[in-house]
């Protein structure tokens, strides 16, 4: 019995020994059992939802980073959240500009560039890198531009509030006593001079000769000629030929645009142009055009090019066409391969007319 008792004592000792203090398991601190299978062989065993002191670690300093970004200095916080580079995360890297990314063909910096593999005639595989075309519609040539309008000097009537402008009375524009009289001038109401549009309708259009408009010819580009033999008006800003246009008329007509073309037949006519209602009274005068100029190709001569509105739900009845003293003496200088090249202005010339389809 007293050796039976001495071999249970030792036993227990034994396995109290195993054990650290509090009754844990040895190795629990680090996170895992340690124990022997029935071969002898030591193994380890992960406790479930323990973490290991490095991991305690690494997670104090994580947690005390992210506490001095948010509670900490305001800059540091505001650093963290601009996408500066600092962030784990949300940085330029990650979540690069847009429109920088779409110049670069959407291949973020550091990246390989894209390719494409094939077969060539032996059957062996190939590979080609390619340089994605960041081109747009337009210059690919897919769609067209969008249309702009061509710059130019507009005067138009304010008579009973034609073109939705608002009626001037002469008697009302008057300044006020004391008033500087310079400032007459800046506001345009000189009593020794009226305004541009009023004394260039005092010289045109009820007198022009009507005996040979051209009818507006609808669906396709149509030309009129200015020749010498044309007739012709003495204008405010000088004699000139001109040539009438009678303009699509009817309930189902709507307000267009207008290109007008000049083309360069050893000199270039340049047009100003005016709209007539059904009176041969002046409404809208277009002149000083910004014109475009298109160099010759194989295919046609070179030209200005125009882009105008045309109302006609305003009254508009009539197209003139004519020219000034001061674009007959001018001359239009363009670039070509050869160097600069002046194109003389003529008092005649060829355009032609046409609606664009938006």
């Amino acid at each position: 019995m007293n050796r039976g008792f001495l071999i249970v004592s030792l036993l227990a000792a034994m396995l109290s020994g195993c054990q650290m203090p509090g009754g844990e398991p040895s190795g629990a601190r680090d996170g895992y059992f340690t124990w022997v299978d029935e071969q002898g062989q030591v193994r380890q065993t992960p406790i479930p939802g323990s973490k290991s002191p490095d991991q305690d670690d690494r997670a104090e300093q994580s947690s005390g980073s992210w506490s001095r970004a948010s509670s900490g200095n305001p800059s540091d916080a505001s650093e963290e959240s601009s996408g500066s580079g600092t962030h784990p995360e949300f940085n330029l890297e990650n979540f690069p500009d847009g429109n920088a990314l779409e110049e670069r063909g959407y291949v973020r910096p550091g990246d390989p560039e894209p390719y494409f593999t094939w077969r060539d005639a032996q059957g062996n595989v190939r590979v080609s890198y390619y340089q994605p075309d960041t081109r747009t519609a337009v210059e690919k040539g897919e769609i067209e531009p969008p249309l702009e309008l061509t710059g130019a000097s507009i005067y138009q009537s304010v008579r009973e509030g034609k073109m939705g402008g608002a009626a001037r009375d002469p008697e009302n524009a008057r300044l006020p006593e004391g008033a500087d009289p310079l400032a007459a001038a800046v506001l345009g109401l000189e009593e020794s001079e009226a305004p541009f549009f009023e004394r260039w309708s005092e010289a045109c259009c009820e007198t022009l000769d009507r005996s040979d408009y051209l009818e507006w010819e609808p669906g396709r580009e149509f030309g009129i000629n200015l020749r010498q033999t044309s007739a012709s008006h003495p204008f405010i800003t000088g004699e000139s030929h001109y040539r009438l246009v009678e303009l699509p008329q009817g309930a189902g007509v709507e307000d267009f645009i207008l290109r007008l073309r000049s083309f360069d037949q050893k000199g270039l006519f340049v047009p100003s142009v005016a709209f007539l209602n059904g009176e041969f009274e002046p409404l809208r005068l277009i002149t000083n055009l910004a014109a475009e100029f298109v160099p010759e190709s194989w295919s046609q001569h070179g030209f200005l090019r125009a882009y105008i509105p045309v109302f006609p739900s305003r009254g508009e009845r009539w197209l003139l066409v004519y020219t000034t003293a001061d674009d007959i003496e001018g001359q239009t200088v363009i670039d070509t391969r050869y160097g600069p090249r002046a194109i003389k202005h003529q008092p005649t010339g060829e355009l032609g007319l046409m609606k664009v389809e938006q």
